[in-house]
C-alpha cells in the first residue's frame, strides 16, 4: 500500500511542477516525473507478492504468477514518453533559439 502512495506522491510532485513552474525545462521535467509515477502505478498493479515469471511449465500448475499484461503495457509506453520526451526537449530549444529564454511569460510577451 505504501507503494501506491510513494507513486501517488511522486505524481503529485510532477503535477506541482507543471503547474506552478515558469521554465520550461522544469515543466518537462514535471510531465516525465508524472509518467513514470504513472509507470509505477501501472507495474504495481500488475505485482502478487511471492509470485513468479508467468511462464507454465511442468509442476507450475498451482504456482502464483504475477500479471505480465501491465508489464508489457509499461514497457511499450516507455517507448513511447521517451520519443514524446525527445520532442519536448526538442521543440524547448527552439524556443530557446527564437526567443532567448526558457520563462513562459517573457515568450508570451515577445509573441510575434
Amino acid at each position: 500500500m505504501i507503494y501506491y502512495l510513494l507513486s501517488m506522491l511522486l505524481f503529485l510532485i510532477g503535477l506541482y511542477g507543471v503547474l506552478v513552474k515558469r521554465n520550461l525545462i522544469k515543466i518537462i521535467i514535471g510531465l516525465v516525473l508524472m509518467e513514470y509515477a504513472t509507470f509505477l502505478f501501472l507495474a504495481l498493479v500488475g505485482y502478487k507478492k511471492g509470485g513468479t515469471a508467468p511462464i507454465i511449465t511442468k509442476g507450475f500448475e498451482k504456482a502464483v504468477f504475477v500479471d505480465p499484461l501491465p508489464q508489457a503495457l509499461v514497457l511499450t509506453a516507455i517507448v513511447i514518453g521517451l520519443a514524446t520526451t525527445a520532442l519536448l526537449v526538442s521543440i524547448a530549444v527552439r524556443i530557446y533559439q527564437r526567443y532567448g529564454t526558457f520563462d513562459i511569460r517573457e515568450i508570451r510577451r515577445l509573441k510575434g
